[in-house]
């Protein structure tokens, strides 16, 4: 029973994974790292549902033939789109980050940023 549903075990654990390491961690490199592989849990689920055992893509028109549904597949190709688009965003901030306060650890920017309120 567990070991048919092989792929949503291993969604889960990709997700707890991305998760823990967007928690755990202040440097915003290793967080951008875990949204990213939280990311990829959400794909690999989402494809997963949308394959029928013994499915054929719906291309020819014939009888009797089991077909897998295209709407996650083309969902995913979008997701994965917007993905690389805030994957790039995350680094430029992380890159302007790195310049403004020489650290790309979040706590370091945080004190950072508060000694020079303190100073105004």
């Amino acid at each position: 029973m567990i070991a048919s549903h092989y792929n949503y075990w291993i969604a889960v654990v990709l997700l707890m994974i991305g998760l823990y390491v967007v928690m755990s961690h202040s440097n915003t490199i290793k967080k951008l790292i875990g949204l990213n592989v939280f990311q990829v849990a959400v794909f690999m689920l989402y494809i997963s549902l949308g394959k029928i055992e013994g499915g054929t893509a719906p291309i020819v028109d014939a009888a009797f033939t089991v077909y897998s549904h295209p709407l996650p597949h083309v969902l995913i190709l979008t997701a994965i789109v917007v993905g690389v688009a805030t994957t790039a965003l995350g680094l430029a901030l992380v890159v302007r980050i790195h310049e403004a306060y020489g650290t790309t650890d979040e706590d370091e920017a945080l004190i950072a940023d508060r000694r020079e309120a303190e100073r105004t």
